[in-house]
């Protein structure tokens, strides 16, 4: 049995109902890297002190990709997020292709999204990826889905993040492929690794449906775990779902599926 890759869990979601500092503890004590979200919802110097080892955090607090107000507020708090970044010794900063609501719905909704959207998000993820370049941090930008968590999202699918990162070619801007988004608006999993691979700095999972951890569904992960094994991946797997019972079960399952037999 062997582990390749490094596996992180979203303190966001797991030992939810317990104190964020006893979801660090347990999560590190367990084996595992942490990753959070709205870093302005917590206590930096504790989490700092908490002897946890961060994976990735959201990278920007407002802001979107694809109009001139909205990309220099993204440009804006993406610079705000930084030094909390070093603080946690963060290396990843998470985007998506628009800012998200508490609800997780964007704040800007698309219908369609035009050649000058697209044109616009590139410039916006440029000065992003210079951003991450001058302050030695790397960016990622997350595929979502909007059948059923984010309707109207501007650039959700994963061939969209792709295109987007492609078309930017810089280190310090990278995808985050989520599977569980892109089996709701894509599928076949497997060979998106293999496409979006040259470009991946981080992959997260959750089974379809319901977001639980991988066992529950679907998704056939550990046939996906081998697959990326044989494509040589050596990255991070975080886990970003919500328990379908039993924290603990849920952190085993998910071991359990990228551990390679």
């Amino acid at each position: 049995m062997t582990q390749p890759f490094a596996l992180a869990v979203c303190a966001e979601t797991v030992f939810a109902k317990r104190p964020v500092l006893e979801r660090l503890e347990r999560l590190t004590a367990a084996g595992f890297l942490v990753e959070i979200w709205d870093w302005t919802k917590h206590d930096i110097k504790a989490l700092a002190g908490s002897g946890a080892t961060f994976s990735s955090m959201t990278g920007y607090v407002t802001g979107t990709l694809a109009d001139d107000a909205g990309a220099d507020e993204l440009l804006r708090t993406a610079a705000q997020s930084i030094p909390v970044a070093k603080e946690l010794n963060c290396p990843r900063l998470n985007l998506h292709g628009t800012g998200l609501d508490g609800q997780g719905l964007p704040v800007v909704k698309s219908e369609v999204v035009s050649g000058a959207m697209w044109l616009k998000a590139v410039d916006t993820l440029r000065r992003i990826a210079d951003l991450g370049e001058r302050h030695g941090v790397t960016f990622v930008l997350e595929n979502l889905n909007e059948a059923v968590d984010h309707p109207k999202t501007p650039f959700a699918k994963a061939a969209d993040t792709i295109a987007l990162v492609e078309a930017v070619s810089r280190p310090s801007l990278k995808l985050n492929l989520d599977l569980y988004h892109a089996q709701i608006g894509e599928g076949n999993l497997i060979e998106l690794c293999r496409r979006a691979l040259p470009n991946i700095g981080e992959i997260q999972v959750a089974d379809v449906p319901g977001r639980h951890e991988p066992g529950t569904g679907e998704i056939n992960y550990p046939a996906i775990a081998r697959a990326l094994d044989g494509m040589g991946y050596r990255g991070v797997i975080g886990l970003e779902a919500w328990p379908q019972g039993d924290d603990e079960l849920a952190l085993k399952r998910f071991r359990d599926a990228f551990t390679i037999a």
